[in-house]
């Protein structure tokens, strides 16, 4: 059984209408070793959150029709603007610091790629994968840096991502479950070896700042994976369970 969409909208107009906000007024230092080590990295995830957008809505479109699914389109489209608010805030905390915006990284252009060649649901796949990714680094990020500003950016963009992870997966897994039985655990084994790609090549990409906070490789992929099976693996009532014992994000 499909989520009850309705909820959902709600939620994202909600938040369309009254965002998140960075307080204006938050100490910004940022020292000079402290912008060497992340310049370059915050800058592919800006250019990440930037890139989300026309395929996702297309090919939402498509699935809202053939499952009369109307509110799917609509919290897609305000997803979407979120993701660019994101990244809006990204590139305004580094022209603030003078960080040099990217254009296209290696990364970012193959999830374009593999995007322009999937249907909704394995654009979902990529989806999720990039978000429960993210949401590791930026608290990462947090930990690894001593401006207030990026700190609560930080946490501004996880809050966020973590709705977008709970709206996709429950998506994902409803999708799945409309699937032959085989379907779904080939499914099941190509996405977890397609996260798994991922995730190593954001430790090699981004292990300056991943160190610094006490991530090795192997850690950093444990992390990844934890969050993966909460997701996407852990039979919905020992999720609920779990997040009503949670403390949500300040």
């Amino acid at each position: 059984m499909l989520p009850d969409l309705r909820i959902w909208l709600n939620h994202f107009e909600y938040h369309a209408q009254h965002p998140r906000c960075i307080p204006e007024d938050l100490p910004d230092v940022l020292t000079g070793r402290e912008r060497a080590l992340i310049a370059r990295s915050i800058a592919t995830f800006q250019l990440a959150a930037y890139s989300r957008g026309q395929t996702l809505l297309s090919t939402a479109q498509r699935l809202a029709l053939r499952q009369d699914m109307p509110e799917l389109t609509r919290i897609m489209e305000l997803l979407v603007r979120e993701e660019r608010r994101h990244a809006d805030l990204l590139r305004e905390f580094m022209t603030d610091h003078c960080m040099r915006v990217k254009n296209h990284a290696p990364t970012v252009l193959a999830f374009r790629a593999i995007r322009k060649l999937a249907g909704f649901e394995l654009y979902l796949h990529v989806l999720v994968t990039a978000e429960l990714i993210g949401s590791v680094y930026y608290r990462a990020l947090e930990t690894a840096t001593g401006s207030r500003r990026l700190k609560i950016l930080c946490r501004t963009l996880v809050a966020d991502e973590l709705v977008h992870i709970g709206f996709e997966s429950e998506l994902l897994r409803d999708l799945r479950e409309r699937r032959p039985a085989v379907s779904r655990v080939f499914m099941r084994i190509a996405h977890r070896a397609f996260f798994t790609g991922v995730a190593m090549t954001v430790w090699m990409a981004h292990r300056s700042i991943l160190r610094r906070v006490g991530y090795d490789g192997r850690t950093f992929l444990s992390v990844c994976s934890a969050q993966y099976a909460f997701y996407l693996d852990l039979p919905r009532s020992i999720r609920e369970r779990t997040n009503h014992r949670a403390t949500p994000l300040a």
